[in-house]
């Protein structure tokens, strides 16, 4: 069994005011900022099935382009000697790759991603709350249990007993090979109770996001721990399948992958988010769409693939604007967009925080 190098001893970091106002989450100058819940319930209503596909709803496939502007690191959690992966370091932190050796993004690290964002800018619950905080969350707020009765994010990315409406592949990078990174040791979070994480009720205040910087602090050999990544400007590319979303579902998870021209966000993925890992745009490239009972028919009696649906270039803008538009009057809570749009928004000018974080 391998183990990393312990990182050199640090000089703690001193611990938040006590302030339990609200006004401490403002003030704050860690690199993330926590976008508050909606005022009103959420929604809860019973999920379009499996069983069948509806006429009335979209469905099909989004072909999408991501690439990396800061280093990217989605771990296996596993250590390996260098060796292990042509890597002159003595031991390395990995990422996924395939048997072709192209690193990859799991699928299920992307969905979480991109779930988080759709939450915030929806009125929805929380997907997961360990025990140890459960009691610190709105009610409102804790994730769905009723698979009858969810929440707009649960209805499409699934809850408990309920699979959802949307699957994420792999991500497979373009080009082969990948770069060996430093990264340093990072905090712990830390939402003890009258920190910034807490409102004055003593509840959470709201879901933590991270912003992006123009790059990634990159500490070296000697102080960082090596981690393989890959680099700025690698791409990746990958499908994403729907079944029975409305439109106003659709465009909003078309504004979570950065397609509304007024909120340009991207992606904030993997470890190193504080010193500013991670950050990817998208781009959807092709979509395949079936949205009435002819596009239904035509596409599943036919024995081999074609490309009656597929919307690319002015028709695919066109669409993908449409849908936006309804998401914005439907579905979209407008003042946790404009919260998140100021942590997410790219390209950014913002620095990554010196020193230890």
């Amino acid at each position: 069994m391998t183990n990393i190098p312990k990182p050199k001893p640090r000089k703690p970091i001193p611990s938040q005011p006590s302030s339990r106002d609200d006004s401490n989450v403002n003030n704050t100058q860690k690199p993330y900022k926590l976008v508050s819940f909606p005022q009103q319930r959420p929604p809860l209503e019973p999920p379009a099935g499996h069983d069948r596909f509806d006429r009335n709803r979209l469905h099909g496939t989004l072909f999408l382009t991501l690439k990396v502007k800061t280093s990217l690191h989605v771990s296996t959690g596993v250590v390996v000697p260098g060796s292990d992966i042509a890597t002159r370091v003595p031991l390395i932190k990995t990422m996924v790759q395939g048997v072709d050796k192209h690193l990859l993004i799991q699928g299920s690290s992307l969905k979480g991603c991109i779930r988080s964002v759709y939450e915030a800018i929806t009125n929805s619950t929380l997907a997961v709350v360990t025990s140890k905080y459960r009691d610190k969350v709105p009610n409102e707020r804790l994730p769905c249990r009723n698979k009858e009765q969810l929440c707009p994010a649960s209805q499409v990315f699934g809850a408990l007993d309920w699979q959802g409406l949307i699957e994420f592949n792999d991500a497979k990078c373009a080009s082969m090979g990948f770069n060996t990174g430093f990264m340093p040791s990072l905090y712990r979070p830390r939402p003890e109770p009258g920190s910034a994480y807490f409102n004055t009720r003593g509840k959470v205040a709201g879901r933590k996001f991270y912003y992006h910087t123009v790059r990634a602090i990159e500490k070296g050999q000697n102080q960082g721990i090596p981690v393989q990544q890959a680099a700025r400007e690698y791409t990746f590319t990958t499908q994403l399948q729907f079944k029975n979303l409305k439109p106003e579902e659709l465009g909003t998870l078309f504004v979570v992958l950065g397609q509304d021209s007024n909120y340009p966000i991207a992606l904030k993925i993997g470890g190193g988010k504080p010193i500013g890992m991670g950050t990817m745009t998208v781009e959807v490239t092709q979509a395949k769409i079936l949205q009435n009972l002819e596009a239904l028919r035509s596409h599943y009696q036919s024995y081999t693939p074609n490309n009656d649906h597929l919307l690319t270039g002015d028709a695919l803008q066109q669409f993908i604007a449409t849908q936006i538009k309804t998401a914005h009057s439907q579905l979209i809570e407008f003042s946790e967009l404009q919260q998140l749009a100021e942590v997410l928004r790219y390209p950014t000018d913002r620095e990554p925080p010196e020193g230890m974080y």
